[in-house]
C-alpha cells in the first residue's frame, strides 16, 4: 500500500516537473467565463479561450474543450462553436436544448459558417496562433446558454473536470476558481460595464504528458569539420519503423495516401531517427567580426503540414543576432538579466507552411551574428545551441561527445608530418649534391 501511494506521488510530482517550461515560464492556456446575463431558468455567458503561451499554438484539427456540470444543467443555444454531442433530450418536449450531456465536449466552428452561427473571435477551426507569433490570433470565443443552472451569484454552480486537447493530450486544467468581473469598454470608450459573475479555468501543457518519445531532433554540421553530426538513432522512437516508407517509394503516387488520419497517425519517410521533423544547424562562416549560421528544418510526415510553425533557440550568442534572413524573429527574455533564447517563424504567405515530407518539405534560413570576444569561441560546441523547441516540443540533441570538434590536433599532426618531409627532401638534396 505505501509502494503504491509513494508511486502515485512520484508520477504527479514528475508530471508537474515536467509541465513548467524554463523558457516560458508564465506560458499557460486561461479559459475564462464571463456571465454576461441571466434568464429564466439560468444565464448567458460569453467563453474565452487566451492562449498566453510565447511559443506553443493549436494547430489542426484544433482545441477541445470539455467539463463536467456541477448540477442537471443543460445547454440551450451556442454561438461560435457546438458540442460533439447532443445527448438525451427525450424529457423535453417543444423546444429541445442543444446539448443535454453531463459532460459536454466543446469544439469551434469551421471558416465560412453562416454570420448569424458566428461570434467573435470564433470560426477558426480550433486553431490557436501563439502569444509570441501573433497576440490577435491567440484568442477564441464563443457564447452558451445554460439552462436548469440557478439565476443569481450564490445558486450557480461552476462546472467541474475541465479538460483541453489541442490538438491531442498534454494539457491538464485546474479547477474553476471565481475572480473579479471582468470590465468592458463601450465602443465610445465613455461607459464601463461588467460581467454579473466570472470564473477562471487555467491550463498549461507537459511534454510528459503529451507524448513518451520526442517529436523532433537535431542534427549540426560546420564549416571546420566534414563530419556530419547526425540524429541520434530512433530519437523520437521507433515504433513507426514497419510503416515508413522510402523516399523513392511507388506508394506516394497513391491517391490519399497524404490524407491525414482522425487519430493524426502519422506517415513517416524511413530514417534512422524516425523523427517527424528535424533541424539541422550548420555554422556557415567565420568573420572577424561576426559569424554566420544556417537553419534547415525538414518535414518527413507524409500526412502533415506545419502551420505557424515556431522554432526557439537556446544559444549564449542570440544577444548579439544582427540579422535573420528569410524567418522572423523575435528575443525570448524569460528572465530579464539573461538574453539567450529566441523564437524563429515563418513569414506570412511566404513560408509560414512548413509543407508534407517531399521535395518541398524544408524551409531555411540563415542568422547573422556578432561577436563577443569575450565568450565566442568555437571549442567544446560553443556554437552549438543548448536547446532547440519546434511547435513547443523539446527537440532531441546529439550526445556532446559527438558534435563536430576543431581540427586543432590534426592541424598540428599534418604540420608535423609536413616538416618532416621537407627536411628529408632537403636531406637527401644535399647528400645528392
Amino acid at each position: 500500500m505505501r509502494f503504491s501511494v509513494a508511486v502515485l506521488f512520484l508520477a504527479v510530482f514528475s508530471s508537474c516537473v515536467v509541465a513548467y517550461d524554463p523558457l516560458d515560464p508564465s506560458g499557460n492556456i486561461t479559459i475564462k467565463w464571463d456571465v454576461m446575463s441571466w434568464t429564466p431558468d439560468g444565464y448567458v455567458a460569453v467563453v474565452t479561450m487566451n492562449n498566453f503561451q510565447m511559443y506553443r499554438h493549436i494547430m489542426s484539427p484544433g482545441w477541445t474543450l470539455g467539463w463536467t456540470w456541477a448540477k442537471k444543467e443543460v445547454i440551450w443555444t451556442v454561438v461560435g462553436a457546438q458540442t460533439t454531442e447532443q445527448g438525451d433530450c427525450s424529457k423535453f418536449k417543444g423546444n429541445v436544448p442543444h446539448c443535454c450531456k453531463k459532460n459536454p465536449t466543446v469544439v469551434d466552428l469551421l471558416p465560412g459558417v453562416p454570420y448569424n452561427q458566428q461570434f467573435s473571435n470564433c470560426c477558426k477551426g480550433g486553431v490557436l496562433s501563439a502569444w509570441g507569433q501573433d497576440p490577435q490570433a491567440s484568442v477564441s470565443q464563443f457564447q452558451v446558454s445554460v439552462g436548469q443552472a440557478g439565476t443569481s451569484n450564490k445558486t450557480v454552480k461552476l462546472p467541474k473536470n475541465f479538460t483541453l486537447l489541442g490538438p491531442g493530450p498534454g494539457y491538464t486544467c485546474g479547477p474553476a476558481k471565481i475572480v473579479p468581473p471582468t470590465n468592458f469598454l463601450t465602443p465610445d470608450r465613455r461607459r464601463k460595464t461588467q460581467s454579473l459573475m466570472t470564473w477562471n479555468v487555467t491550463c498549461t501543457y507537459s511534454q510528459f504528458l503529451a507524448r513518451k518519445h520526442p517529436s523532433c531532433c537535431v542534427s549540426f554540421s560546420s564549416f571546420y569539420n566534414e563530419t556530419i553530426t547526425p540524429c541520434p538513432s530512433c530519437a523520437c522512437g521507433c515504433e513507426n519503423k514497419n510503416k515508413c516508407i522510402k523516399s523513392d517509394s511507388k506508394l506516394l503516387s497513391v491517391v490519399g495516401i497524404n490524407t491525414p488520419r482522425k487519430d493524426n497517425a502519422p506517415l513517416l519517410q524511413c530514417t534512422h531517427h524516425m523523427c517527424p521533423v528535424r533541424v539541422h544547424w550548420h555554422v556557415k562562416v567565420n568573420y572577424k567580426d561576426y559569424w554566420r549560421v544556417k537553419i534547415a528544418i525538414t518535414n518527413f510526415n507524409y500526412r502533415l503540414n506545419y502551420t505557424q510553425w515556431t522554432l526557439v533557440v537556446q544559444h549564449p550568442n542570440l544577444n548579439n543576432v544582427t540579422q535573420v534572413f528569410s524567418f522572423d524573429y523575435k528575443p525570448l527574455v524569460p528572465y530579464q538579466s539573461i538574453n539567450d533564447t529566441g523564437m524563429f517563424y515563418g513569414m506570412k504567405f511566404y513560408n509560414d507552411l512548413l509543407m508534407e515530407a517531399g521535395s518541398h518539405g524544408n524551409v531555411q534560413s540563415e542568422v547573422l551574428l556578432q561577436k563577443d570576444k569575450d565568450t565566442f569561441t568555437l571549442k567544446q560546441g560553443w556554437a552549438f545551441p543548448r536547446k532547440v523547441y519546434f511547435n513547443g516540443e523539446e527537440c532531441m540533441l546529439p550526445p556532446p561527445d559527438s558534435y563536430p570538434f576543431l581540427p586543432n590536433s590534426a592541424h598540428q599532426g599534418q604540420a608535423f608530418i609536413s616538416i618532416l618531409i621537407f627536411s628529408l627532401l632537403t636531406l637527401s638534396l644535399v647528400v645528392m649534391w
